[in-house]
């Protein structure tokens, strides 16, 4: 994938995040509690694996995810979001409020239940709560390999 096709600052983001893929492995990894290739492979969009691999390469040369392994399997590798990834999730849920609003869909149990949160609690309020929980989950992948 061609990045830096001019200095706008939106095109620079969308070359890096704007593939249907992207934003999809990031949902997983915040959302879904998703870490390992095979996890993402589950995933209902039916990815295939030389875009994901493709897709999780450029988003590691981006700084927005870091993979590891566990000490304990040196075979599986971890990905996790880095801060700069973890920053994409109020833009997930903004674009999860404009579906809602403007496609007229129904949308299966998880995001449902996102969008009820979105639409009943103070944004920033979720935001806050999601991002802070992962932090949690990211420094306990990271303890496991000290």
């Amino acid at each position: 994938m061609k990045t830096n096709r001019s200095n706008c600052p939106l095109t620079r983001a969308l070359d890096i995040i704007g593939d249907k893929w992207s934003l999809l492995i990031i949902r997983d990894i915040i959302i879904m509690g998703k870490k390992t290739f095979t996890e993402f492979m589950k995933s209902k969009e039916k990815i295939a694996t030389n875009i994901l691999a493709n897709r999780l390469e450029l988003l590691i040369k981006h700084e927005l995810l870091s993979v590891t392994k566990l000490p304990n399997d040196q075979k599986t590798k971890i990905y996790y979001l880095t801060d700069a990834g973890l920053d994409l999730y109020p833009i997930i849920c903004e674009l999860m409020k404009w579906s809602d609003r403007n496609l007229n869909k129904s949308f299966g149990p998880i995001g449902s239940k996102i969008l009820d949160d979105l639409h009943t609690k103070p944004n920033d309020k979720i935001i806050a709560e999601a991002t802070s929980s992962y932090r949690a989950s990211r420094q306990e992948i990271l303890n496991a390999i000290s």
